[in-house]
């Protein structure tokens, strides 16, 4: 999977859909703004200023023109997707109860819980007033469905947190709920906007979904050995926060009667001492559980190109083609 570097391909994505995202960042001034509640656009602003990606919504923008969309609800639906993603932002700081988001304080630090909650539940009415602007029954159905597994997958998560009985198959779930979930929607509902055939459409949910999955895995490898400039948080801090990524799930499948104690001293009763990330890592490398789980990101990755295949030639296919080997680049 060779791939040059010298820009990266979401940077090449933002500059070939440039005059879109230009419209979607207008779209969303103008719909975050609230008449009668001026917090709800300063906490939706300190979130959506603060420099994300925004990949989620050009994936539905370069769905849309890949199969040929000329019209303008793409737009509509690319700022529906970002604000779905945003809302699930401010949910999860409350929940997770972050002090940080993207190298700055969070809006639940800035404001308070009431507030991040509130803004959240706001954002994804927002959501759905412009998903049903298309016209399109289905194109609802499929944003409606994700936003519904985006929250099945975060209770989901906090039920399988700390709980040493998480499967592999429990993990996935988690993923497809927390990242994959709005990825596939996203890449989906480009192409049902543009009319695209059913081969097409069925390519670019399976290419969001893998690519979804590849880049959560991938992630979670990052924190056990990424540079914190790399990943955006300190190396070990899911492991701090006793999280069961899928590293750590391959490794307490694998583990003997005292490695087994120790994960359950780690991560179910969250008695962690001097050096305890240390041994974790040794367990993980002994089991060689971060192999393991490098390479389902790279079958996941390849799952996502294998799907390309299915759409038609344009130079955004091979920047989608090159987003699927980037993610897990990261891996090397």
């Amino acid at each position: 999977m060779a791939l040059d570097l010298a820009q990266k391909p979401h940077d090449r994505l933002a500059e070939m859909l440039s005059a879109d995202m230009e419209a979607v960042n207008l779209l969303i001034r103008e719909r975050m703004a609230s008449e009668h509640a001026p917090r709800i656009p300063q906490v939706t602003a300190h979130l959506i200023e603060a420099g994300g990606k925004r990949l989620r919504p050009m994936l539905t923008l370069a769905a849309a023109r890949l199969c040929g969309y000329s019209g303008p609800y793409h737009v509509h639906l690319a700022a529906a997707v970002e604000f779905i993603h945003t809302a699930t932002l401010l949910h999860d700081d409350v929940v997770d109860e972050s002090a940080q988001r993207r190298g700055r304080p969070t809006a639940n630090l800035l404001w308070d819980n009431k507030s991040s909650v509130l803004v959240g539940d706001y954002l994804f009415a927002r959501a759905f007033q412009l998903m049903t602007e298309p016209g399109q029954i289905r194109v609802l159905g499929i944003l409606a469905n994700a936003s519904a597994t985006i929250a099945e997958g975060e209770v989901l998560q906090l039920t399988a947190a700390q709980d040493l009985a998480t499967t592999e198959e429990i993990y996935l779930k988690v993923v497809r709920g927390k990242t994959a979930a709005l990825f596939s929607a996203a890449t989906e509902v480009g192409g049902v906007i543009a009319g695209a055939p059913e081969a097409a459409v069925q390519a670019l949910y399976t290419y969001g979904d893998a690519l979804g999955i590849a880049f959560q895995i991938a992630d979670d490898l990052l924190d056990y050995g990424g540079t914190a400039s790399v990943i955006g948080k300190n190396t070990g801090d899911d492991f701090r926060e006793r999280k069961l990524t899928l590293p750590l799930i391959k490794a307490v499948a694998k583990a003997d009667a005292a490695e087994r104690a120790f994960w359950v001293r780690v991560i179910e009763k969250g008695d962690q001492r001097e050096g305890d990330l240390q041994e974790a890592l040794a367990i993980m490398s002994r089991h060689g559980a971060l192999e393991a789980a490098r390479a389902d990101a790279l079958v996941w990755a390849d799952r996502a190109r294998a799907a390309l295949a299915a759409l038609p030639d344009h130079p955004l296919r091979q920047v989608l083609d090159d987003l699927s080997v980037y993610v897990v680049s990261r891996l090397a």
